[in-house]
């Protein structure tokens, strides 16, 4: 399974539409916040199943803090990350990922692209589309679920 993950949008449709040309064929799409009316767009321009998370700056939607998505036998937790204050740190979040038993954590918020294991976990942040911090270009990613490994890829714009 083939995921994109983006993350930090902040309403720039024409670099959405971009970042999944250049993702090719995947098998739906994840949002990690800010702004997730951004997902809206993309269920409805590209007909993709999308998973999306409230960010820091969403208002006036629907959609939750957080996810537990089990997919391919991996849970994965969705989050944005700003509720466990990953600017000053991954611990946080870890703490919480280990708590739901996660397999892999997907989040955004810090506009830093991130694609690591630590402790039995694969923590994974797309960077950003809007507004790249870490990166000169806007980054988005994709995630790779494949009998039973995991595997991510962070790209540029």
């Amino acid at each position: 399974m083939r995921i994109a993950v983006i993350s930090d949008t902040h309403g720039f449709l024409p670099l959405i539409d971009r970042a999944l040309e250049l993702a090719g064929q995947v098998d739906l799409v994840f949002h990690a916040g800010d702004i997730s009316p951004d997902a809206d767009y993309i269920r409805e321009a590209y007909g993709y199943k999308v998973y999306g998370v409230l960010g820091n700056c969403d208002t006036f939607s629907d959609y939750p803090g957080e996810r537990l998505i089990r997919l391919e036998g991996k849970k994965i937790f969705l989050t944005h990350g700003n509720a466990y204050r990953v600017k000053r740190g991954p611990e946080r979040l870890l703490a919480r990922a280990q708590e739901l038993s996660a397999d892999v954590v997907v989040f955004g918020h810090t506009h830093c692209p991130e694609n690591f294991w630590h402790n039995g976990i694969f923590v994974f942040n797309p960077g950003s589309l809007a507004f790249p911090r870490g990166s000169k270009r806007p980054t988005f990613g994709i995630l790779e679920l494949n009998k039973g490994e995991i595997k991510g890829s962070i790209l540029e714009l």
